[in-house]
């Protein structure tokens, strides 16, 4: 039997974290939600178990998604990343070396196929 994989998402739109984690839940996944960076690094410290993070790039407090995607990239180098943002567009070298970006509106087939492709795994999406 395996391991449910844990994603941490990370969205300071209400709806759209609901929206995701739920979908995440229903396609196997173990979901943690923050609404912000100072949320998510505190997540990350207490629960070694995440795998993947996806989050938001516009979003209030000490730091955005893509500071927060550095950040987890230095910290954390086994956890993989998609950054999603309806107001930019990223290229592969604004990234952080292995992260995805998704641009919004996305469709969760979309994302389940990055996520997929990042943790490598034959998991039923």
């Amino acid at each position: 039997m395996s391991t449910r994989i844990v994603v941490l998402v990370v969205e300071d739109e209400p709806i759209i974290l609901l929206d995701v984690a739920d979908q995440l839940r229903d396609a196997g996944f173990d979901v943690i939600e923050a609404s912000n960076a100072d949320q998510a690094i505190k997540h990350l410290n207490n629960n070694p178990a995440i795998r993947l993070l996806f989050t938001d790039i516009d979003m209030p407090g000490s730091m955005d998604g893509l500071k927060l995607a550095a950040a987890v990239r230095d910290r954390w180098p086994p956890v993989k990343i998609i950054v999603t943002s309806g107001r930019h567009t990223m290229l592969d070298n604004e990234l952080p070396e292995g992260c995805l970006f998704a641009s919004k509106p996305y469709t969760h087939d979309a994302i389940f196929a990055s996520m997929k492709t990042l943790l490598g795994t034959s998991h039923t999406l």
